[in-house]
């Protein structure tokens, strides 16, 4: 348990800190990478999850409760190799990438702590932590995150059944199509923690102008990318059984 402990809050703090990381350098007033866009930040994303996977090899790097959500469904004996597919273990894995989560986005913080004390919009503040939509509507908002998570954990869960030897790269890479196919209209948390550890950091944090963490919103990028973890996990095995 130990070991899993360590590597998803190593890996998660890893993916969490170069991820809003790279949304603050892109929307900060007085970072380098200021006006950078929505490509920066994909790629920036895709990148973070691809540093984040070397460094949580230990746990399988899961860094995310949809993936390990999604092992579990698809009835798989382990989460990694040696490591038991089970309630406990699987509580293990989502406390340790909270964690991570909440760690790497402080980090974040710690790094463009200059910028943020120069930063006076309360909403580009919090969008460097969590995730907000493009239009509200928690329905449709809850959709788009489902169909984005689905569509990620399948991806993942069918890579182990393709040779192709890319490893993390094809993670980083699926992440990166994700954003820019499907993270238009809530920007594409696909991952509980990621967005709800970076709030809770956002809540906390003695951070000028900030303005309040959306609270009301909180549960759509934890009950979307559960939502579609269930739905990989149950498609994926059909598939591999086809």
């Amino acid at each position: 348990m130990e070991t899993i402990f360590l590597f998803e809050i190593m890996g998660t703090a890893t993916l969490v800190l170069l991820g809003t990381g790279v949304v603050a350098n892109a929307l900060l007033p007085g970072a380098k990478g200021n006006g950078g866009g929505p490509l920066m930040i994909h790629w920036g994303w895709g990148l973070a999850v691809f540093a984040g996977v070397y460094v949580g090899w230990g746990s399988g790097a899961h860094l995310n409760p949809a993936v390990t959500v999604g092992l579990f469904v698809s009835r798989e004996s382990e989460f990694a190799p040696g490591i038991a597919a089970d309630v406990p273990t699987m509580l293990v894995y989502f406390t340790a990438q909270l964690i991570g989560a909440f760690l790497g986005a402080v980090v974040a913080w710690l790094a463009y702590k200059k910028q943020y004390d120069g930063a006076e919009d309360a909403a580009v503040i919090k969008s460097t932590f969590c995730t907000d939509p493009a239009e509200r509507s928690y329905g449709w908002n809850w959709v788009t995150e489902s169909i984005a998570t689905y569509t990620f954990v399948l991806v993942v869960l069918l890579f182990g059944a393709t040779p192709t030897e890319l490893g993390p790269l094809q993670v980083g890479l699926l992440v990166v199509g994700i954003g820019a196919c499907l993270g238009g209209p809530t920007g594409y948390a696909i991952n509980p923690v990621r967005d709800l550890g970076p709030r809770l950091a956002h809540a906390l944090l003695p951070i000028r102008h900030k303005g309040g963490s959306d609270w009301a919103y909180a549960w759509v990028p934890i009950a979307g990318p559960l939502t579609g973890a269930v739905a990989a996990g149950l498609t994926a095995p059909v598939m591999l059984a086809g």
